[in-house]
């Protein structure tokens, strides 16, 4: 493919020789012969600092926001979205051939994909999947290492979709992925607001940044579904390029949830939607999944599919992995798998399970290394409030001593009277918690959730709870 066609959609800034480009790039190791080098300046590493190393390589041109006065360099206000525009270029341009439907938020953005991808599988409606579980072309699931993938990844799969017949593809958009303009170019027929609570600071710095890189999906769709029962529905309604709609559990709004009924095995409500009142039943209890399938109905019916089908469909959708998933122990108490793994997420959890337990609940959790800081405490006060008794251990510590981040979350602990167990050992943590449950009591198993591994300062290892419970319940591990 010529250089001239990979730029055609990015503002050049130079002149440049037009040239033969056989693939693209922002990772220095992967340059080779007749390739073009996109520089991204990053936290760690800057790509401009490998512009000469490239060209040695045998690189054909290199994309950059400054001169290097080498040959083949492409000056570019933004590489970042210059490099989404160019690899959108390189697959064929494939999300035009593609409906897209986006998820942002803080919670909730798995689920609601997954509803909206089970519904089009009930209709007969070849769509994929992309998000932190697992990717999905029709059908058949690919392995997924981020939320939203990096740009040439994205749209590599964007291509893979069209080509296997998929009509639509719904999607996480993560915060991280629209402030590094990965999905630069693509257009939305609808993108749902879920909620905006603390997470990712590490990354944005500020809670308004945050907030400002969510409102950023919404400059780029037709139809936006916003959660009317969140603070920040104003900021993504004024962004909105196309029109918006609301959705709420509390006030009327354009799709409102009355009469909630919170059951151990389901929600139900009645749906008030221009002058309509079809119930609605969803076979995945807590609070959150009103507000999952809300979003997920109104999207759909903002986009002109059937009511009645739509509301038949939701009705038979099945969990999602690591979402308030039930881990069978053949026990007299509950042990509780899911990704709550911030303060709301965690709020959002105990929350869920306390109309369904008899018992206590007992919540095993930790917080990731390498992330935000600030969040430890606050979950650890918010496990306390909810909990009968915390059991604080390690979730993913990566570089950082696992006993100081547990200490961290210890900062917010210290009036708590909720009495607390402090392991640092993961296993011995829920094995400590399943030896103390009795009849009727709740385990959570909160932060790991469809992960089935654990990232160490020496690297990423197996580890799933559900054979972590099975083992210790059967006396192998």
């Amino acid at each position: 493919m010529k250089l001239s066609q990979l730029l055609k959609n990015v503002h050049v800034k130079n002149e440049y020789a037009d040239r033969e480009i056989t693939f693209i790039t922002d990772d220095s190791r992967k340059v080779g012969a007749g390739c073009a080098f996109v520089c991204i300046k990053g936290k760690r590493f800057d790509g401009h600092d490998a512009a000469a190393a490239a060209v040695e390589a045998g690189a054909a041109a290199v994309i950059c926001e400054h001169s290097f006065c080498c040959d083949g360099e492409v000056i570019v206000e933004d590489t970042r979205t210059a490099f989404s525009l160019m690899c959108a270029a390189f697959f064929g341009e494939p999300s035009k051939r593609l409906k897209l439907i986006g998820v942002t938020g803080t919670n909730g953005k798995t689920t609601t994909t997954f509803l909206i991808k089970e519904i089009f599988d009930a209709l007969g409606i070849k769509a994929g999947l992309i998000g932190t579980v697992k990717n999905m072309i029709g059908d058949r699931e690919e392995p997924s290492a981020l939320t939203t993938p990096e740009s040439f990844a994205l749209n590599k799969l964007f291509a893979e979709m069209a080509e296997a017949g998929c009509e639509y593809c719904v999607m996480e958009v993560s915060s991280q992925a629209l402030a590094q303009g990965r999905v630069a170019g693509c257009e939305f027929e609808a993108a749902v607001f879920s909620n905006l609570t603390r997470d990712h600071l590490d990354y944005h710095g500020t809670f308004g940044a945050y907030a400002a890189a969510k409102a950023l999906l919404f400059t780029q769709t037709k139809k936006a579904i916003l959660n009317l029962d969140d603070p920040y529905w104003k900021l993504m309604a004024d962004s909105c390029a196309g029109t918006a709609v609301t959705f709420s559990a509390r006030d009327p709004a354009d799709y409102t949830a009355s009469g909630v009924k919170l059951l151990h095995t389901c929600v139900e409500y009645d749906l008030l939607n221009k002058n309509k009142v079809p119930h609605i039943k969803v076979g995945i209890p807590g609070g959150f999944s009103v507000y999952n399938s809300l979003a997920a109905i109104a999207a759909l019916l903002e986009l002109g599919f059937d009511e009645t089908a739509v509301i038949d469909a939701i009705g038979k959708v099945r969990g999602v992995k690591g979402r308030i998933e039930v881990v069978p122990t053949g026990t007299d108490y509950a042990v509780i798998i899911d990704y709550a793994h911030s303060p709301d997420g965690l709020k959002n959890i105990l929350t869920a399970v306390r109309p369904i337990t008899v018992g206590r609940i007992l919540t095993v959790f930790g917080c990731g290394g390498d992330r935000d800081k600030t969040k430890r405490p606050i979950m650890g006060a918010v496990a306390a409030e909810l909990s009968d008794k915390i059991f604080v251990t390690s979730d993913n510590p990566r570089t950082e001593d696992p006993a100081a981040i547990v200490q961290d979350i210890l900062t917010g602990l210290t009036d708590a009277a909720t009495p607390m167990h402090v392991e640092v050992d993961r296993t011995e943590a829920i094995r400590q918690a399943l030896s103390e449950a009795q009849a009727g009591d709740t385990v959570v198993l909160a932060g790991k959730g469809h992960e089935t591994y654990q990232i160490l300062n020496t690297g990423k290892i197996h580890y799933d709870e559900r054979e972590i419970v099975k083992g210790i319940l059967e006396g192998t591990i």
